[in-house]
């Protein structure tokens, strides 16, 4: 798919990278100002050479007036800026014409099915070449990316919550798969979608400079830290879907650098 496309984001849009999209001459999305999927549906669109609007319910000033991580490079993709109170709504009104493709917030939808499916042979292929039986954990936003793995693999799939709760998660799941088996972990506490904690900044740490492998710093950090906390949860070799994403990074690092200042200087 390109190595400019990081993390399940990828998976999702294989589809769409794919697809005969004669006659569209534009894609519309929304979401907030620092998503992930917002930056690889930017780059998605400049490759088919199709422009690009994105609706975000608002917009940070700051960030407006000094572009960073995804949203700089998605802006540098030629993604045109759109903000409204209710973003999925006037989404929907951008893409209302037929030369108009829409997609949904987090690449929520059942078009994102066929890059699990291509994921969950590769998964298979290298259990079978390695004599491996795995349970695979993935933390979860809309829950898209752990559903469809589930549906086409059989490894049983476990995520958490990084979105609100784990009924919201269970229930966007289901409109995807009704039959999912997808088994739901809860974090050792609640955490709003990217709330600056320092216990998820130091897991990050602590991993990168175990690793040296950097991960996302909004999902990932939930999800291992949900992962430690249930590992009895678990019988067979456990196998970590990264997030990628690690653009968003920019913003995120510099958000809890300021952090740990201003408490330094308490």
């Amino acid at each position: 798919m390109g190595g400019e496309f990081n993390g399940n984001k990828a998976r999702k849009l294989e589809y769409f990278l794919k697809a005969d999209l004669r006659g569209i001459k534009r894609v519309v999305s929304y979401g907030s100002s620092q998503s992930n999927a917002m930056y690889s549906i930017s780059l998605f669109a400049k490759i088919k050479e199709l422009e690009f609007y994105y609706v975000v319910s608002s917009l940070n000033s700051n960030l407006a007036d000094n572009p960073i991580g995804n949203f700089k490079f998605a802006l540098e993709n030629g993604m045109q800026i759109f903000i409204d109170k209710d973003r999925e709504q006037k989404a929907r009104e951008l893409a209302s014409e037929e030369d108009s493709l829409l997609i949904n917030e987090g690449v929520w939808q059942k078009e994102a099915e066929m890059g699990f499916i291509s994921q969950a042979k590769e998964i298979e292929s290298l259990a079978n070449k390695h004599s491996k039986t795995f349970d695979i954990f993935l933390p979860s936003g809309t829950g898209t990316s752990a559903a469809f793995l589930a549906k086409h693999t059989k490894f049983d799939v476990f995520t958490c919550p990084c979105v609100g709760d784990a009924k919201y998660l269970k229930s966007e799941i289901l409109a995807l798969d009704p039959n999912s088996k997808v088994q739901i972990l809860n974090p050792p506490k609640k955490y709003h979608y990217g709330d600056l904690k320092f216990e998820l900044y130091e897991i990050w740490q602590e991993i990168l400079k175990e690793t040296g492998i950097e991960f996302d710093l909004i999902y990932d950090p939930v999800g291992l830290l949900t992962l430690f906390a249930n590992l009895d949860r678990f019988k067979n070799e456990i196998l970590y879907i990264h997030q990628g994403g690690i653009l968003g990074n920019i913003s995120q690092k510099i958000r809890y650098e300021r952090k740990i200042k201003m408490r330094e200087m308490r």
